[in-house]
């Protein structure tokens, strides 16, 4: 069980200090991080490690010491486009997969667009190859969200829509607490 008993880790704040990808640490970091004094064990697995002279559970959910502030900006990445356009084709709508997930320039670098948080959408390969370097009122796809530069709260926010292959049940409370609650 040990391999598969990762440590989700908090900031200070006890807000993951990223959700997508989660922030998990491997539990033998979880334990270093704990004898360095580095972190507050906030759960345990059941499982234990041991020593000659000394024993411990495995922390589950640990909490930084001191606040990481998060940058104001987020970086310009392939898969932060895909995280701000929710890993969907912004001219079709589906949701292929990375693998198969493209970025496309919605103005053509060939016509002077740039490569930039204002420009770029999340495009299946298909549709990539459809449009070209047309513009999108001349080939009739037009992107479903207007490309622009998110914020850190917003990939956060979309990041917690794909939960993580593994999902411990002591981490439930510290990943949706903050998340909006259905009215009915």
């Amino acid at each position: 069980m040990r391999g598969a008993s990762p440590a989700l880790v908090l900031n200070a704040d006890f807000r993951p200090l990223s959700y997508f990808p989660l922030s998990v640490w491997s539990w033998q970091d979880a334990v270093k991080a704990v004898f360095l004094d580095r972190v507050n064990i906030v759960s345990e697995y059941d499982d234990e490690v041991h020593s000659p002279s000394f024993s411990m559970r495995l922390p589950s959910v640990i909490a930084l010491k001191q606040y990481v502030p998060l940058s104001r900006k987020p970086a310009f990445t392939r898969f932060n486009v895909f995280l701000r356009d929710r890993f969907a084709c912004q001219y079709c709508g589906d949701v292929p997969g990375t693998s198969e997930l493209t970025f496309d320039h919605v103005i053509p670098r060939s016509r002077g667009g740039q490569t930039s948080w204002d420009n770029v959408v999340a495009a299946c390969s298909g549709c990539n190859l459809v449009k070209g370097n047309r513009l999108p009122e001349t080939c009739g796809m037009i992107p479903a969200s207007m490309p622009v530069e998110p914020t850190n709260h917003r990939l956060q926010s979309n990041g917690r829509a794909f939960p993580p292959n593994f999902l411990h049940e002591s981490w439930r409370d510290f990943l949706y607490w903050d998340s909006e609650l259905e009215q009915g």
